[in-house]
C-alpha cells in the first residue's frame, strides 16, 4: 500500500493522487496554501492592515468584529490574538446545541470575563435539536454534526447583520487541522432539511439554517467578509494551550473537537465505528507539515485506539430515545452519503465561477471554494468501503456486536 512520503495519508484516502516524489496531492494543496497565506512579518503585516480596514468600516458601532467560539483552544486563542494583537473590538458569538461539554462553558466565560468581550449566545431549542440531530442517525450518514456546524455559520452571520459589523473571524486553521478529503465531509442548508423532513418529527424553528439565497445576500449586498486569521499565523498548539491556561485558567477538554459532546461522540465513536473514518489523518498529516509531530510520531499514534467515554454513548442512547437494539440496528445500517439527498452540491458546482470570484475577495473561506464547488466522483466516497481500517476499543466494539445479536 502506498502512503505518502511527507504525511500519512495513504492510497485508501478518497482523491488521492502521488507525484514522482512519492509526496501526496493534499501535500501540495497545503504548500499552495502557504503561499497564498503567509505567515511571520508578512502574516502580521496583512493582519495590521485588515485591523485598520476592519475599524473603518465600524466607526459609530460597539463592536468591529464578530469572533466565532466554542471555548476551544483555536477560537479562545483567536480571542486574545483579536482585542489584544490588532486592537479590535470584538462580539463572541457562540451557537449552543445543548451539548457542550462543562469544560468548554467555563473556558468560554473566563475567557470572554477576563478580555472583557461580550458574548453573544444563539440557544437552540433542545427537544428540535435532538429530532434533528436523531434523523441524520437514521439517514446513514457521516455528517450526523452537520446541524451543529451550520447552525454555528448561521449564527456568525446572524450576529453579523443585528449589529452591523461587516467582518466574522473563523478560529479554523489548516496548518493544524489539515485538509479533509472531499468525500469525508459535507454540509448545506437543503441537506440538513431534507434529511429531517424524510426521517424527522415536527418543524425546524430555532434552528438558524444557511440557506443559500439568504447567504448570498449575506455576503455579496452586505458585503460580510468570513476571515481566518489563524491562516496568518503559525504557532504550536501546545505552546497556546500553556499560554490560556496560564492567562485565562483555561482547560483542555482532552481533544480537537472534544468541547462539545455531540462532536466528541461523532468524532471518536461514530464515524471511526461506522465509516471508518478517522479525522486524525487531517490533524496528524498537518502537524507533520507544520513542523510540530514527526511523521514516526504521527504513524505510532495513529495506530492507537481513539480515546472514548462510554457514558457518553449512553447519553446519546438516553436523549434520543434509542433501545439498544435500535442504535445497533443504525449502525451497521447500509451506508449513505450526501449524494443520496437533496442538497446544493449541484449549484454549488454550477456556480463555481461566481464562488472562485468572491474566495479571492474574503466573502467565502477558500476552503469552501476548493470543496464544496468542484464535481465530485465515485471515487471521492471511497470512503464508505475502502477507509483506512482502523483500531477501536474492543469492548465498545463488542457492546456494539452483543446489542445486534
Amino acid at each position: 500500500m502506498q502512503v505518502c512520503t511527507t504525511c500519512i495519508y495513504d492510497e485508501r484516502i478518497p482523491g488521492i493522487s502521488f507525484d514522482e516524489n512519492g509526496v501526496c496531492n493534499y501535500c501540495h494543496q497545503a504548500e499552495q496554501l502557504d503561499r497564498e497565506y503567509p505567515t511571520g512579518d508578512e502574516g502580521m503585516a496583512y493582519l495590521k492592515n485588515l485591523s485598520q480596514e476592519i475599524k473603518k468600516t465600524s466607526r459609530n458601532k460597539k463592536y468591529d468584529v464578530v469572533v466565532g467560539v466554542s471555548g476551544g483552544c483555536d477560537s479562545s486563542y483567536l480571542l486574545h490574538v483579536t482585542k489584544n494583537i490588532l486592537g479590535l473590538r470584538p462580539l463572541a458569538v457562540h451557537f449552543d446545541n445543548t451539548w457542550n461539554s462543562k469544560i468548554a462553558v467555563e473556558n468560554l466565560y473566563r475567557v470572554t470575563q477576563k478580555l472583557d468581550i461580550d458574548l453573544y449566545t444563539h440557544v437552540v431549542d433542545n427537544k428540535e435539536y435532538n429530532a434533528i440531530f436523531k434523523s441524520f442517525f437514521k439517514a446513514s450518514v457521516p455528517e450526523i454534526d452537520t446541524p451543529a456546524d451550520i447552525g454555528l455559520a448561521a449564527t456568525h452571520y446572524l450576529a453579523a447583520q443585528k449589529f452591523g459589523i461587516k467582518y466574522i473571524f473563523d478560529g479554523h486553521s489548516f496548518r493544524n487541522e489539515g485538509i479533509s478529503p472531499p468525500g469525508w465531509f459535507y454540509m448545506d442548508a437543503k441537506y440538513i432539511q431534507g434529511i429531517f423532513n424524510k426521517f424527522g418529527s415536527g418543524k425546524i424553528k430555532t434552528l438558524p439554517n444557511l440557506w443559500l439565497a439568504t447567504w448570498l445576500k449575506w455576503t455579496i449586498l452586505n458585503r460580510i467578509k468570513k476571515i481566518r486569521p489563524l491562516y496568518y499565523i503559525k504557532y504550536d498548539k501546545s505552546e497556546v494551550k500553556e499560554f490560556l491556561k496560564k492567562e485565562f485558567d483555561w482547560q483542555w477538554y482532552g481533544g480537537h473537537h472534544m468541547e462539545n459532546r455531540t462532536a466528541y461522540f461523532t468524532n471518536n465513536y461514530y464515524l471511526p465505528e461506522k465509516f471508518n473514518i478517522d479525522l486524525r489523518f487531517c490533524e496528524y498529516s498537518a502537524n507533520i507539515r507544520s513542523g510540530t509531530m514527526t511523521r514516526e510520531e504521527a504513524l505510532e499514534q495513529i495506530a492507537q485506539p481513539k480515546p472514548f467515554d462510554t457514558g457518553i454513548l449512553e447519553e446519546i442512547k438516553k436523549r434520543l430515545s434509542f433501545t439498544d437494539e435500535e442504535f445497533a440496528s443504525i449502525m451497521v445500517q447500509d451506508k449513505k452519503t450526501f449524494m443520496d439527498y437533496q442538497t446544493y452540491k449541484p449549484t454549488f458546482e454550477r456556480l463555481r465561477w461566481m464562488f472562485k470570484i468572491m474566495a479571492d475577495m474574503d466573502l467565502v473561506p477558500k476552503s469552501f471554494y476548493l470543496k464544496y464547488t468542484r464535481p465530485y466522483s465515485q471515487d471521492d466516497m471511497r470512503y464508505v468501503t475502502n477507509a483506512p481500517q482502523l483500531p477501536f476499543k474492543t469492548e465498545v466494539r463488542e457492546e456494539v456486536s452483543a446489542a445486534v445479536t
